[in-house]
């Protein structure tokens, strides 16, 4: 095997267990699968999952579904293919913020029972999200794409550039692989590379495109500080909210934008 081959076998390697890592799709078994490092292809997963939203979407919208059916479908799906793992997240997070000593924040955030907060929250991000897809009626699959791979760059930014707060948590292994700035590039010239493709299909969308990238990284980089200015970190649970609530944001913000 030549190493252009091993290049390719290792990449594919990894993408797998990022896949299995981050989503409920089912895969073949695989040997040699590294779950380590599987914070550097986070964007690129969420493009693979934003992608196959968007084509349920479009062909639920070939057979005729009305938009408000779709979008609702479109978000429990969306649910189901990343196994509520950050929702999960952003919930124990909305619940560890709600308690009013900072010192207990942690503990809350680690009971795995929900609270009023943690369902609240969940409530108020299913339904932005599905607000949000009613009101676009045009160019859903890529905004799909473009929302959750913003939501994992995110992500990336939060792991970078805050420290963990718990040392043996479940996101630890993340902030071991993404050690520094140049590890959150790849994830950020794909994101360009779907506006530019935007822009390719359709010139006269180049302001959508722009607001994609603009809205897409300040959300992304903002979340991730928010959490870290309320907690003086982040945990795994605070990376899933990461996640979350960037992709609410963007769609809202880009339904105005549309419109």
């Amino acid at each position: 095997m030549t190493k252009q081959q091993q290049w390719w076998k290792k990449l594919l390697l990894k993408l797998a267990a990022s896949i299995i890592f981050y989503t409920s799709i089912p895969l073949p078994y695989l040997k040699g699968l590294d779950f380590q490092g599987v914070a550097h292809l986070a964007s690129l997963v969420g493009l693979i999952i934003g992608g196959i939203l968007g084509l349920l979407d479009t062909g639920m919208d070939y057979i005729g579904m009305p938009v408000l059916t779709r979008s609702a479908l479109v978000v429990s799906i969306w649910i189901g293919i990343t196994g509520g793992l950050h929702l999960d997240g952003a919930m124990d997070t909305a619940d560890g913020l709600a308690v009013g000593d900072p010192n207990r924040r942690l503990e809350v955030m680690a009971d795995s029972a929900t609270g009023a907060f943690g369902a609240m929250s969940a409530i108020a991000l299913v339904l932005l999200k599905m607000t949000a897809l009613t009101d676009m009626p045009e160019n859903r699959c890529l905004l799909l794409m473009a929302a959750c791979g913003w939501g994992r760059w995110g992500q990336q930014v939060a792991i970078a550039r805050y420290p963990y707060l718990k040392p043996t948590g479940k996101g630890a292994f993340h902030k071991q692989a993404i050690r520094s700035y140049k590890d959150l590039l790849p994830g950020l010239l794909l994101l360009l590379g779907l506006s530019g493709l935007l822009v390719l299909i359709d010139k006269q969308q180049l302001f959508l495109a722009l607001a994609m990238i603009i809205a897409g990284s300040a959300i992304a980089i903002l979340t991730g500080a928010w959490f870290n200015h309320k907690l003086g970190g982040h945990t795994g649970d605070t990376y899933g909210a990461v996640v979350e609530w960037t992709e609410a944001l963007f769609l809202c913000v880009l339904t105005t934008v549309g419109s």
